[in-house]
């Protein structure tokens, strides 16, 4: 299998194969905890140090777990990872993770953790798979910033705990519940949508337009080329009428008494 780089493995993460406005994965934290940008900030923080140490651990030990058990190997490894970072939180951001509560254990079942380990990690070396961890974390993080700060604008009148004129003195608490979770995540997937349709509108177009252009200049190109095939069949013809006349001068040397006959003579 044809290993991919590090550079495409991170960008690939980031943009291309988002995991949450794009491929739709960890969808029950991204609704559950983006009611402020702290809590969204911190899972997402949180989620990427996994992804990057099991990605890593994965992929150096990717010859060595038997494929028969490769799942709960992975899952194994992901749950250390995750109750290190639970301890860590629970140690210096304590309102953090009381916040977060049951989302940090989750994160062991996260589909993108389990997704990139099958996909990715078990496939690729140590250096595109740490890429791929911090490309795929960090895509996941700004994503579920996004929502949060929306829903923490619109649903609160805040932003990072601090008012926003205006907003502040009514907001829609609708943002905040669960039902704006799913229109504020509606909006912004329908949003990419459309951007991503006019990007693939665009570059179709430019497509299209640089073929017309090859065309064009191989049809003004073509008379030149049929000229230059009509000089070099004139040439052919030339050299072939050539060697069909009779070289006058073999006959100079016939013997005495015999005359070179008239039509020969002639030519």
């Amino acid at each position: 299998m044809k290993e991919t780089s590090a550079r495409k493995a991170l960008l690939d993460g980031l943009f291309t194969n988002n995991p949450t406005f794009i491929q739709m994965l960890g969808m029950c934290p991204t609704l559950a905890i983006t009611t402020a940008i702290s809590n969204a900030l911190g899972m997402g923080l949180a989620t990427t140090a996994v992804l990057v140490c099991s990605n890593a651990l994965i992929s150096m030990l990717r010859r060595i777990i038997p494929k028969e058990i490769r799942i709960a190997a992975y899952i194994v490894i992901i749950s250390g990872f995750v109750t290190a970072v639970e301890l860590l939180m629970k140690a210096y951001v304590r309102g953090l993770y009381e916040t977060l509560g049951i989302y940090i254990p989750l994160i062991v079942v996260n589909c993108i953790i389990l997704a990139r380990a099958e996909s990715f990690a078990s496939k690729n070396k140590i250096l595109p798979s740490i890429m791929d961890g911090i490309g795929c974390g960090l895509g996941f993080t700004g994503a579920i910033m996004i929502i949060a700060t929306v829903r923490e604008i619109l649903g609160n009148g805040t932003f990072f705990g601090m008012p926003v004129p205006v907003i502040n003195r009514a907001p829609a608490q609708i943002f905040v519940s669960s039902a704006g979770a799913f229109l504020t995540l509606g909006f912004l997937l329908a949003l990419i949508q459309w951007l991503r349709s006019k990007q693939r509108q665009s570059r179709t177009q430019h497509q299209t337009e640089n073929n017309q252009i090859e065309t064009e200049s191989t049809s003004l190109s073509a008379p030149f080329r049929e000229t230059e095939t009509g000089h070099t069949t004139s040439d052919e013809e030339s050299d072939q009428r050539k060697s069909e006349e009779i070289d006058v001068s073999a006959f100079e040397t016939l013997p005495a008494g015999m005359t070179v006959p008239e039509k020969e003579a002639t030519t």
